[in-house]
């Protein structure tokens, strides 16, 4: 177990990508265990790729990056700005707004900042906001994508722990509006001290005419994740089918009601899918004898003995492990995350008591979150890059955000009915 360990982390420390840190860490334990040879874990990468539940995470990536060609991406926009018109640091909102509804369109939060960011940084820039703000509030609101279906989180965390997708899809929908208006809260309170984007005295009211007319223009991506969990439910499609669902709607809605799709878009949509598959694809194949080797090694038992000595408080265990899961995901990509350590926890969870849904949602929110701190977290150095803005800046200015988001995932560890009253009511 220290060589596989010490190989981790010492080639995570040299800064070598991710899917060769995890891939060369678990090849070079093979080859120092004579029971375990060279073969076996050459199957074990091409077996983890192997499986039919997972082809919603191609399929899901490549409908989101149709919608954002189609003109979806665009009406979402409009509604975000309309609903945000009247709000003290009305640019900020429309963030965070953005993000909940494109979290039923992207499901990749690191996609959605930078999208934020490249369209209303210049904006914001021009109206005062500081760079740091800027980032911050682009970058921690699209931690709202982590739970809105359909999160690609959710999907890995389902796939590798063979819980219910369909439950999860369902169990994300609050939390996600929850988080909304936290952040929400969070953007009014720091505009209004730091005197952002105050509201034009003279901005006209939302009318229920406005409202409903730009819901009509919207509504087809509204629906979207809607359509998704009644037809899982209802057995129309499964959560790999949704998946192939997702990408015919989006060609149907961009080429037929909204008639921006067109060959070259659809072909830039289908070059950024390929070069985002290939990099969660190339992870997950090596994670294949990392995996193999810590349950070799009987990890996962030395992890929840460690674990349940210090307490057997089902909210105290949760608590712990999310501490886990925030401290390895300020230097561990988070889809890795979710293949390493859902066979860690899971076991764990289900001999406390949790209702693994429940865990799924906050584990997913959790893991997310990594992206966007310090040291490594690739959401933040994206949209710091987007507009040349220094990470120090960002993590000043992402404080208020990170303890609103702290403060809702407590709320959820503490009321699991919270998260599991929506599929308790859809699945039973």
């Amino acid at each position: 177990m220290s060589l596989l360990l010490t190989c981790f982390v010492l080639f995570l420390v040299m800064g070598m990508p991710i899917a060769f840190v995890i891939g060369i860490a678990g090849l070079a334990y093979f080859l120092t265990v004579p029971y375990l040879t060279f073969e076996t874990a050459t199957q074990m990468v091409v077996s983890q790729s192997q499986s039919f539940a997972f082809l919603a995470v191609p399929f899901f990536i490549f409908a989101g990056n149709l919608m954002n060609v189609s003109g979806i991406t665009n009406r979402l926009l409009g509604l975000a700005r309309l609903l945000t018109r009247g709000m003290y640091g009305g640019t900020a909102q429309i963030s965070v707004v953005m993000s909940t509804l494109m979290g039923g369109v992207s499901g990749s939060a690191t996609a959605d900042a930078a999208m934020e960011t490249r369209i209303l940084g210049p904006e914001m820039m021009r109206i005062g906001y500081s760079k740091g703000y800027i980032c911050a509030v682009n970058c921690v609101t699209a931690l709202i994508t982590a739970t809105i279906p359909p999160s690609l989180g959710l999907i890995i965390f389902g796939f590798v722990g063979e819980v219910s997708i369909g439950r999860l899809f369902a169990a994300g929908i609050i939390p996600g509006i929850l988080m909304m208006a936290f952040l929400m809260a969070t953007t009014s309170i720091t505009s209004r001290i730091h005197k952002y984007d105050p509201p034009a005295k003279n901005a006209a009211k939302l009318t229920l005419r406005e409202l409903f007319g730009n819901l009509k223009e919207s509504i087809w991506a509204l629906l979207f994740p809607i359509i998704l969990i009644v037809g899982i439910r209802f057995g129309v499609f499964t959560p790999s089918e949704s998946g192939a669902f997702a990408v015919v709607y989006a060609i149907l809605v961009g080429k037929f009601i909204y008639k921006e799709l067109n060959w070259q878009n659809f072909k830039e949509a289908l070059i950024t899918t390929l070069k985002d598959n290939g990099a969660i694809m190339l992870i997950i194949a090596m994670s294949g004898p990392f995996s193999y080797a810590i349950t070799w090694v009987k990890l996962p038992v030395a992890l929840s003995n460690l674990i349940f000595g210090i307490t057997s408080n089902p909210q105290a265990l949760v608590l712990i492990m999310l501490g886990f899961l925030f401290v390895t995901g300020m230097f561990v990509d988070s889809n890795v995350n979710f293949l390493l350590l859902t066979p860690i926890f899971l076991p764990m969870v289900k001999d406390a008591g949790i209702d693994p849904v429940h865990f799924g949602v906050l584990m997913a929110t959790v893991c997310t979150l990594g992206v966007m701190t310090p040291p490594i977290g690739s959401a933040l150095y994206t949209v710091c890059g987007i507009i040349k803005c220094p990470p120090e800046e960002y993590t000043k200015a992402s404080l208020p955000f990170m303890a609103a988001v702290l403060l809702e995932i407590a709320i959820l560890v503490f009321l699991p009915q919270v998260v599991l009253w929506i599929p308790n009511m859809v699945f039973g």
